[in-house]
């Protein structure tokens, strides 16, 4: 039965790539496939013929204090399959599965070891991806590659077992709020006693300690990093830590062995611990049979729904939504596509929950700003504001996909409204743009409001101007953001993901590389008209009035000139969703 199960997974992977190759005849997925090997064999493969600096060239101090940090982490993603799941076990199948490998004579050791193959298999693959990223930073990359697929099998075993453990709980009338109980009291007992050893141990270090370099130090923020480090090492190398975290630790070391000779000699305890969880999992006699067909069927019916263009309805049932305003019965057309894609994005996003938060904002700038100006709180919130002010500016499009990229699955319904084409661009662009600049007005409010005035090199009046000015460019600044990714969706649709599913592979990888390249170079030629116009109606206003009015009057110029390439986009836009032909794309 073992060979007929490997013959279903060789004739499995072999028609995948028999598939992938054959659509490299279209030019779209050829062209893709060439950037995407170019990007791996440039950034990845090319590091091979460099030998790298063994072992990151890290001390047997920072080994040890490195190995702890990874058997912590693992320590903790195991911890979490027993506190959040409920479900019962269950394998995914697909359907074709079910029916070829359930009514066939094959235990459910055998089904385990079934799917235990195919994932072993996506693991071995994962391990030579992490295995090319880890070249770039040193050591061998052979003993990484391994080391992460012992990892990684552990943890997919681990998985497996808790699946079944907990079922086998749940059959036994142990349900799953006393698990969690019992686990998170043993969780906290161990917590008490490691913090309490730490406490009448370790001589704590306080911030006065940290901030106090001697003068003779030249790099006081490498003192206080080393100082930190200390102070980490003896907490996770002595007392009842080490000995907790011995198990997840064996499974670490290997990683960190400097040669073939020592990964050898390490990697015995990793291997053991695979075994052991093999072992586990094969010897548990759960029934998972009516779970996986449960999972099945759910798979199955939103694939079914997505392949229909109804995405929504492959999600989990959810509650009616409340609108976000009420629609009135005439009035601008394209308003209606806003209510409807403000509606698809949630409650998170309803007129009630931005006013709350914008009042929040408010409140808590006028509070922290005269209580603690200048304190390190209001620095860090006013410098995390500005960052992720500026990070939305070219993730946040990518991101808010409530318009054509959710909603060209049903192409052919949006056709049947009596609008133009531009105003079902406008419509579908509304949504994401209005949640988009809302975010940013927010975080324009915190960073104004939290950042001291010292650390400021203009004078108030002008950071206000600045302000206003950017709060009046940001609207039409998302509406041409969004624009290109629109755009770029109708033109080539196979390359870019819609609904809930999208292309795979290395040619869906340089296919993503080519549009962030091409999304920049539109980006960039958008912003070079707008801001000649906002110099030059700043430099005017400058030697007529002052530079309060200069920014202002630069950026509603700024502002006037992505309008009008706003207008012209949307045009073309609309052009191109009239032209699009959905049922000459879904084959491809």
């Amino acid at each position: 039965m073992i060979s007929a199960l490997l013959y279903l997974q060789y004739w499995s992977i072999r028609n995948r790539l028999t598939m992938r190759f054959r659509r490299m005849r279209q030019p779209k997925y050829l062209f893709g496939a060439i950037v995407g090997v170019l990007y791996f064999y440039f950034y990845f493969v090319r590091q091979f013929a460099f030998r790298g600096r063994a072992n990151f060239d890290l001390s047997p101090e920072n080994v040890a204090l490195y190995e702890m940090i990874g058997a912590l982490i693992l320590a903790v993603i195991m911890l979490l399959a027993w506190i959040f799941p409920y479900e019962r076990a269950a394998l995914a199948f697909s359907e074709a599965e079910v029916a070829f490998l359930f009514p066939a004579p094959v235990t459910r050791r055998g089904l385990i070891h079934f799917k235990l193959l195919r994932s072993e298999t996506a693991i071995f693959f994962t391990s030579i991806f992490f295995m090319l990223v880890s070249r770039r930073m040193g050591g061998n990359a052979w003993i990484h590659g391994a080391s992460w697929f012992l990892i990684l099998s552990t943890l997919n075993l681990h998985f497996l077992g808790s699946s079944f453990t907990r079922t086998m709980l749940l059959d036994r009338g142990i349900t799953n709020w006393t698990r969690r109980i019992i686990v998170l009291a043993l969780v906290s007992v161990v917590a008490v006693v490691v913090v309490v050893w730490v406490r009448n141990t370790i001589p704590s270090t306080t911030l006065e300690e940290l901030t106090s370099v001697s003068g003779a130090n030249t790099n006081p923020t490498s003192a206080i990093a080393d100082k930190i480090q200390a102070y980490a090492q003896q907490v996770l190398s002595s007392g009842p830590l080490p000995y907790v975290l011995a198990p997840f630790r064996y499974l670490v070391r290997p990683y960190f062995a400097h040669d073939a000779a020592e990964f050898f000699i390490v990697v015995w305890p990793a291997i053991a611990l695979v075994a052991l969880h093999y072992l586990w999992v094969t010897a548990s006699d759960v029934a998972f049979e009516e779970g996986s067909l449960d999972a099945s069927r759910k798979l199955a019916e939103k694939t079914a729904a997505i392949r229909a263009g109804n995405w929504r309805a492959a999600g989990k049932k959810r509650k009616a939504l409340r609108a976000p305003f009420k629609l009135s019965a005439t009035g601008f057309v394209p308003v209606a596509l806003l209510w409807k894609n403000l509606i698809s994005a949630g409650q998170g996003f309803s007129r009630r929950t931005w006013i709350r938060l914008v009042a929040l904002a408010v409140v808590g700038v006028m509070i922290f700003h005269h209580s603690s100006s200048g304190s390190p709180m209001t620095m860090g919130v006013g410098f995390i504001a500005a960052m992720l002010l500026a990070y939305s500016l070219f993730v946040g499009p990518q991101f808010l996909r409530h318009d054509f990229r959710q909603d060209l699955l049903l192409a052919d319904t949006l056709k049947l409204f009596p609008l133009p084409g531009w105003q079902i661009a406008l419509g579908e662009l509304l949504a994401p743009a209005v949640i988009l600049t809302a975010i940013q007005w927010c975080l324009l409010i915190v960073f104004v409001g939290f950042l001291p005035t010292e650390m400021i090199p203009l004078p108030w009046s002008q950071l206000v101007a600045a302000a206003c000015g950017a709060a009046v460019i940001l609207p039409v600044l998302n509406l041409i953001s969004l624009l290109i990714p629109n755009g770029a969706v109708l033109l080539f649709p196979a390359w870019f993901q819609l609904g809930k599913t999208g292309p795979q592979g290395i040619e869906a990888t340089g296919q993503r590389l080519i549009f962030i390249f091409g999304y920049l170079l539109a980006l960039i030629l958008a912003l070079i008209p707008a801001a000649l116009a906002w110099t030059g109606l700043f430099l005017i206003a400058h030697f007529l009035t002052n530079n309060e009015v200069g920014i202002i009057l630069g950026s509603i110029g700024a502002a006037i000139v992505l309008g009008c390439e706003v207008f012209a986009g949307l045009k073309w836009l609309g052009m191109l969703f009239e032209r699009f032909d959905l049922s000459a794309e879904l084959p491809s």
